[in-house]
Formats: structure tokens, sequence, C-alpha cells
């Protein structure tokens, strides 16, 4: 990546697999970080970066509109890796909007600050959500099978609300808050960054040939969003969808 100004970025599931990665890169290309996690101790093998990263104690969603306003202040970007764990409890236990709530009251308490310039806001998502404002279709088979995940599996429905929230309460032209919506295909887990391809939409069904993409590549170019106005310009109000080169 070229060198870039520093910025201030909170950083949201930053424990997560995808949201470590990203919080290891805009470390190492020297910008401040801001994190709010419940178990801090997953970023001790980050100490010698302590003094660009404020670690805040707590979980998202416990956050008064106040509280996130103070934690706010001073911010240029934020990034939500916010995903609910692998596990029974992750899937079906509370809270089922983690994502949703935590971007309606990251983006209403940034507003609410007034910016001088608009903050960005990068959510990652998932290929699997339809952009309706965009005019995707899908097959009559596919809209069966997610409406069957959106009954049975809360997270994917967690998912849709959050970009709703951007897109129909934001929208693309609100002076203090411009977004992206990242949306990663299967995700994988690969050591090193490789070559992607960034399409307005999918190119193939999400569930019968969605590809990969792997979470490292994900970090990358959420990081790139951050850091590069250009590339950020490009995708603004969009949820642009991400593969691994070699699946295409």
């Amino acid at each position: 990546m070229k060198p870039c100004t520093p910025q201030h970025i909170l950083v949201v599931g930053a424990t997560g697999a995808t949201g470590l990665l990203l919080t290891q890169l805009l470390l190492e290309l020297g910008h401040r970080v801001t994190v709010v996690v419940r178990s801090p101790e997953k970023l001790d093998h980050l100490s010698e970066c302590k003094d660009q990263l404020r670690i805040v104690e707590a979980s998202v969603t416990d956050l008064s509109l106040q509280e996130a306003q103070q934690l706010l202040i001073g911010i240029d970007a934020i990034a939500s890796c916010l995903g609910h764990p692998s596990s029974l409890k992750g899937i079906f236990g509370k809270p089922r909007r983690l994502v949703r709530d935590t971007i309606h009251l990251l983006s209403a308490a940034s507003i609410s600050l007034h910016p001088p310039r608009p903050v960005k806001l990068i959510l990652m998502n998932t290929s699997g959500n339809r952009n309706r404002e965009a005019g995707e279709r899908r097959s009559f088979i596919h809209l069966v099978l997610i409406g069957l995940i959106r009954l049975l599996l809360p997270p994917h429905a967690d998912n849709e609300r959050a970009a709703e929230v951007l897109q129909k309460n934001i929208g693309q032209k609100h002076p203090s808050l411009s977004w992206v919506t990242v949306r990663p295909s299967w995700l994988i887990d690969q050591e090193y960054v490789t070559p992607y391809d960034v399409f307005p939409s999918p190119t193939s069904d999400p569930i019968f040939q969605g590809g990969n993409t792997s979470r490292i590549n994900v970090a990358h170019f959420m990081t790139h969003l951050i850091t590069d106005q250009s590339l950020f310009q490009k995708w603004v109000g969009q949820m642009p969808v991400l593969y691994n080169q070699e699946q295409i």
C-alpha cells in the first residue's frame, strides 16, 4: 500500500478472525486504532503498538448514545467486522441483532457530532445479502433457501438489517456519514494477501457457486477503502462483492 496520512479508526469486532487482521494492517500503516472488545487479552500480541492502540473494554451493544458519542470524538472512520460466533449460543442466543444495533448506534452517534467532514463507515457483510436497491435478482430456489436461512439462522437476518440501516436510514448523500458495505463470498483463511476482484454485484449465485474470499483479502480491501479516498469514492454508497481472483 502507498503511504497515507495517519487517521484515527474505530474497529468493532476487532478480536474476530477478520477484525484482528484489519486491526493489524491499520496499525502497520501507522494509524491510530480504537477497539471496543470484551476480551482485551486477545490483543496482547499487539502490545508493541500500544502507543497507537486504544482498547476500550466493553460490549459495544451496552454503550449508551452518550458513551458512543464520547468514543467517536476525533474518529475519521468506523470499521465493523462484527459477527456472531459459530456456536449454538452465538447463532441463536442474544443479542440477535448485534450487527444491526451496533451500526444503528454508531451511525447515530457519529451523525450527532456533526463532524467537519463525513466519517467513513465500512461494514463487513455477506454476498448472500441481496442488494435490492441495486436491483439484484436471484433464482426462485435461491430466494426460497435464503428465506429458510433467514428464519433458521438469525445472523443472516442481522446482516440484512445492518445493511438496511445504511441504505435506508443514512442514504447515499448524508453530509456527516459515508458508507460502503463490503460483501465477501465464502470466507476462508489464508496467510497472505492474494489477488482478488471486486464487483458491484455477485457474478454467480452466492449459495450454489459462490467462490471463496480470504479474510486477509477482506481486511486488505477494507483498509484500502479507509486510506485511499479515490477507491472509497468509487464504492461509496454501494455494496461491492469480493472474490479471490483464482476462484472466478
